[in-house]
């Protein structure tokens, strides 16, 4: 790269930092052998950031992720922060992020890895070579939508209330994602939606069809109700390449398909901006695995999933597709060297630490690049 690039560290709370640390390391090996060079900055995200500073993202870092080039984040949560009000909850500060930063594509890649497919719950025929990318919609629909909230009645009962809404250019930009990113794969998209009951998924399947059609015409689109896709995910999950969906069925949907892939610790995702006049984008990357507070400070915790989102950093936010395939490459080879940590562990394969899988990865690529 011709310049530096800037990067926001959002650890987080559990297991956050100690996965973050073994990025640390792979980082540092590209800067020492591939001429990479990033500028770190760290701030405080969830449950963590409430302590500090009783919100769980203050201004400050706000600020810091608006201006970076990429966020990396660990994770958020936690029973320690259980009771704090709503809108403190460490989950709070990630929302935030998606929606200040105005990340609108979560892109959840669900791999299996050929030396992980016999840990699947699901049996070795139907998952072995699955490789789907579920593009969800992250800053609209019924998580953002209004009215909403709790309301005391008449007769003193209560009522809650969330409206699920989208407009035309929500569902275009997300859809035009999808459509890109199958361009390069599949070039397949399946669209997930319930239209048969919800005026809005009727809407998401009409704009979704008009995409395809006036600008993606070489791309093969299917229509699928959300729950039938949700079937299809554990009957017949290779069938699909590319699958777009609103926040809450991509919400319900990736978290079905990441576990037929036998570890959430296994699994990074990115979110994603639009892109401006130089072609830039704001984003967020982070494993699709929560916080792990049992497991926290164990050394336990399995970095893979926050090493392979930086992967995804390199791909989709600087154009570094090379560098992502090795560090993806090196991955592979350990896994298929049968060295596992607690969450993938398997008979007969050797259970390492946090720090000793990161320490391998780092060892693969040196022997990678030669």
């Amino acid at each position: 790269m011709a310049d530096t690039k800037k990067l926001l560290f959002l650890p987080g709370d559990g297991i956050g930092p100690e996965v973050m640390a073994e990025v640390r390391r792979v980082i540092d090996w590209m800067a020492k052998n591939r001429s990479i060079s990033f500028d770190i900055v760290e701030g405080l995200v969830g449950g963590c950031a409430y302590d500090d500073c009783g919100e769980a993202i203050s201004d400050e870092t706000m600020a810091d992720a608006m201006a970076v080039d990429a966020v990396l984040l660990g994770a958020v949560g936690g029973p320690k922060w259980a009771d704090v009000p709503f809108d403190k909850r460490p989950e709070a500060g990630l929302l935030r992020l998606r929606k200040e930063m105005d990340l609108f594509a979560n892109l959840r890649p669900a791999v299996v890895f050929d030396a992980l497919a016999d840990a699947s719950s699901l049996k070795l025929e139907i998952v072995q070579g699955m490789d789907i990318m579920i593009v969800r919609e992250l800053t609209g629909g019924v998580y953002f939508g209004e009215p909403r909230g709790i309301e005391t009645l008449a007769d003193g009962t209560r009522r809650g209330i969330n409206t699920q809404v989208y407009t035309t250019p929500e569902i275009h930009r997300v859809a035009r994602i999808a459509f890109e990113l199958a361009k390069k794969r599949g070039n397949r998209v399946a669209s997930a939606e319930k239209c048969n009951v919800m005026e809005s998924g009727l809407l998401w399947r009409e704009e979704v069809t008009h995409i395809h059609e006036t600008e993606f015409p070489e791309v093969e689109l299917s229509h699928i109700l959300a729950d039938n896709c949700a079937m299809q995910l554990v009957r017949n999950p290779k069938q699909f390449d590319v699958i777009v969906t609103d926040n809450l069925f991509g919400d319900i949907l990736s978290d079905e398909a990441s576990m037929a892939t036998g570890s959430l610790g296994m699994l990074p995702s990115a979110s994603l901006g639009a892109e401006d006049e130089n072609g830039n984008r704001k984003a967020l990357y982070e494993p699709v695995h929560g916080s792990a507070p049992d497991i926290a400070g164990q050394g336990a915790a399995n970095p893979l999933a926050t090493i392979l989102s930086f992967a995804m950093m390199l791909r989709y936010s600087f154009d570094m597709g090379a560098d992502a395939e090795l560090i993806e490459q090196a991955v592979q080879n350990v896994l298929g060297g049968g060295l596992r940590t607690a969450d993938i562990m398997q008979e007969g394969k050797a259970r390492v630490s946090t720090s000793v899988m990161g320490e391998t990865i780092v060892a693969e690529l040196g022997k990678l690049a030669g």
